[in-house]
């Protein structure tokens, strides 16, 4: 078996190999190749497992994307995609393979985390991607929407909302989003070719939407939602991106005040969002499939380490085991007034785990005392998963709903 670089001239094989893979046929897209969900594809970045006599058995690929940290950090790292291998080929060590040889060159382009959405939960974990980022949708009946006024007398709302079509307000939804992914820990960027060549999932890709677009006072863009009417007078919202709160309770208010619709379903709420507290029927909230969404995955623990931002002082020593790459290192984590250093040593360790725990642990989205808990992660010393707890934890949840 033979694993090469792809070129712009392989895109046909490479989609028709990766759709194979998983028994689909390709959509038919547009004269200039846009308007399908594979057209942001970067081909320099992609991967072909050739078997013996050359054919293509499987596909990997990667876009260029940054990650917005925790202290607001942004980064570049690696999306995982497109990760394929045909069923005649399956069980050999092509997946394995491919996954060897793009760590490799995620590494080389000076990338110290790549990321991915996991098709299927138990495979990614053993080549070192841990869940990183939780969802969730929230469904409220049409007649229990009605939201109470902040008892604190704060959060009050100033601003206007107006619907505009998906085709109307294209620049609106880009620029908005990339205020919001650059505050939001754990968001990933949409790059400009995403939104011109409609690639991904709606809002990205043109499918035609329905967009409350939400301004200031001033009439500055500071949120949108965009939705649809589904089967069964359903109300479904994409996507909700607000800058704070307030103008995210204002898009909701509008959307669940939205006439001849049963119910109002908000895809892709993070766990704990403030919008089921609002309602003055607490009950009226239903939530329902939760779900892990971003996968991280460590490729340099002192980078990744030094790169975001902390929030509470403290030393740990962290023995880090990375089993898919054979590597093995232990680590000083010495965080003072929101920076961190990060050395090797030989001081005894507080804490051993695996790249793909430290993976999860990373973005504060999973507290490491879960992991102890769970028998994933060991503690050496008392009081050592609550140290953890409180240097990982993030000025707020990390949250990603790109699709890719």
């Amino acid at each position: 078996m033979d694993i090469r670089p792809t070129t712009a001239d392989d895109l046909g094989v490479f989609v028709d190999t990766l759709h194979t893979a998983f028994a689909r046929f390709p959509d038919t897209p547009a004269e200039d190749g846009s308007g399908v969900w594979w057209s942001a594809f970067e081909m320099d970045r992609g991967l072909l497992a050739l078997a013996e006599d050359g054919r293509p058995v499987g596909t990997a690929a990667a876009y260029s994307f940054e990650l917005t940290l925790p202290g607001e950090a942004v980064v570049p790292v690696g999306g995982v995609t497109a990760v394929g291998v045909l069923p005649s080929h399956r069980r050999r060590g092509v997946l394995s393979a491919m996954m060897r040889h793009q760590l490799a060159e995620l590494r080389a382009r000076g990338e110290f985390l790549s990321v991915l959405l996991a098709s299927e939960a138990p495979i990614y974990g053993r080549f070192g991607y841990g869940p990183a980022t939780y969802t969730g949708r929230l469904t409220v009946p049409r007649r229990q929407a009605s939201l109470d006024l902040p008892r604190a007398g704060t959060g009050s709302d100033t601003g206007s909302v107006e619907v505009l079509r998906r085709a109307e307000c294209g620049e609106v939804l880009e620029e908005v989003y990339d205020r919001y992914r650059r505050a939001q820990p754990g968001a990933l960027s949409r790059p400009h070719h995403w939104w011109e060549r409609g690639a991904g999932q709606p809002p990205v890709a043109p499918a035609p939407r329905h967009v409350a677009v939400h301004r200031d006072a001033d009439g500055v863009p500071d949120g949108y939602a965009t939705y649809a009417l589904g089967d069964g007078d359903t109300l479904t919202v994409d996507e909700t991106i607000a800058t704070d709160d307030a103008v995210f309770t204002a898009l909701a208010r509008f959307l669940l005040g939205h006439d001849l619709v049963d119910r109002v379903v908000f895809k892709h709420v993070p766990s704990g969002h403030p919008l089921r507290w609002r309602l003055a029927d607490f009950r009226a909230g239903e939530v329902g499939g939760d779900t892990d969404w971003l996968w991280v995955r460590v490729l340099d623990v002192p980078g990744a380490l030094t790169a975001r931002g902390w929030f509470a002082d403290g030393e740990l020593v962290l023995d880090v085991d990375d089993p898919f790459l054979g590597e093995h290192g232990r680590h000083l984590l010495t965080v003072r007034d929101g920076k961190a250093e990060c050395v090797p040593t030989d001081r005894e360790p507080d804490l051993s785990l695996d790249v793909r725990d430290l993976g999860s642990v990373y973005l504060g989205g999973t507290a490491p005392s879960t992991l102890v808990r769970a028998g994933h992660v060991r503690a050496h010393r008392p009081g050592a998963a609550a140290l953890a707890d409180a240097l990982f934890r993030g000025e707020r949840a990390p949250h990603c709903l790109h699709w890719f």
